[in-house]
């Protein structure tokens, strides 16, 4: 009877040791740009000054204004989120940190998912800061709306989950600032459109039955993109 307690400690420990190093990641990028506030700086003055462009540029009537508002949203966070992204990699590259992330003795996939939640949580400020001024430039309706923000969430995973492994093979090359963008936004064309799609039909009020293709695309292709770069990435990072 004394053994099964240990036994099942043993068994946990794997497990723990996996999810204690991906947070050990995520809280190290979190920790560094808390002191730096590089990151968080540079995405978010970015961001503001994309929507801001878009707001004073697009002198359109409000019912083709509302129909583009979604659209506008999510170029911003994209654009935001590559920026977000690149310099993630690079400052890792830069300062020797990944070279010693790959020697520590953990699962590779454990890195990855650290640097994506880190991205992820980075990506999420700047959409909380960016959102109020998207609602004071463009007043969309229903605004509130729970789906509208859970659209947001999911389509900030899939481009988060596909951004982390390629902004991880951009970084070994020298043209790393040029190669992420012409990787990735191909890439996350299905995850753009439908986020989008699926806003817009938040925003403008329509039945939940015309919405939820869209928001099933969304989610299929978050489990994809994340179930490949799961896979891929040790072989990334070898290359």
């Amino acid at each position: 009877m004394s053994e099964n307690p240990i036994q099942n400690t043993s068994a946990q420990r794997p497990g723990e040791n996996y999810f204690g190093a991906v947070l050990a990641v995520a809280w190290k990028d979190l920790a560094a740009e808390l002191r730096s506030r590089e990151l968080l700086s540079a995405m978010l003055i970015f961001a503001l000054l994309v929507i801001l462009i878009f707001n004073f540029s697009l002198q359109l009537d409000r019912t083709t204004r509302e129909s583009v508002t979604a659209g506008v949203l999510w170029v911003t966070f994209a654009f935001a989120g590559t920026l977000g992204l690149n310099r993630s990699m690079a400052i890792e590259k830069d300062r020797g940190c990944l070279d010693g992330l790959l020697l520590a003795p953990v699962d590779r996939s454990a890195i990855y998912f650290g640097k994506a939640i880190s991205n992820l949580a980075f990506m999420l400020i700047v959409e909380v800061i960016v959102l109020p001024v998207y609602f004071i430039l463009y007043n969309p309706r229903n605004f509130f709306n729970p789906g509208f923000l859970g659209i947001i969430l999911l389509g900030s995973i899939g481009y988060v989950a596909v951004g982390t492994l390629l902004s991880t093979m951009a970084v070994q090359t020298r043209t790393r600032d040029v190669l992420l963008p012409i990787l990735l936004f191909p890439l996350v064309i299905p995850v753009l459109v439908s986020a989008v799609q699926a806003s817009m039909g938040f925003l403008s009020g329509q039945p939940f039955e015309e919405i939820l293709p869209w928001l099933n695309l969304l989610l299929v292709y978050d489990v994809i993109f994340v179930a490949a770069a799961f896979m891929a990435f040790d072989y990334v990072v070898e290359e």
